[in-house]
């Protein structure tokens, strides 16, 4: 892109947001609220969700756990009583 299309370009962006600053709709600071409004939104709602999502997964690899204590405890028993009454 030549230098003279860029200036082009910039001038009229910057006449675009000359002309939409008095309606509000190109102002910092409505930008900045819209945006810290958006971003709030959406971080709470994914956070919430995240958070559900870990607890969901941390009970999720309690009970695997668990189940695999119990079934290597039942191995280990019955190991123990073959080996104390099962045939010599």
């Amino acid at each position: 892109m030549s230098s003279a299309s860029k200036a082009w370009l910039v001038a009229a962006s910057v006449g675009a947001v000359e002309a939409l600053k008095d309606q509000g709709f190109c102002r910092w600071n409505y930008t900045m609220r819209s945006l810290h409004h958006h971003v709030k939104n959406n971080l709470k709602s994914s956070a919430s969700s995240f958070a559900h999502q870990t607890k969901k997964q941390l009970s999720s690899n309690i009970r695997d756990q668990s189940d695999k204590a119990k079934q290597s405890e039942e191995s280990l028993r019955k190991v123990m009583y073959l080996s104390c009454w099962g045939p010599n």
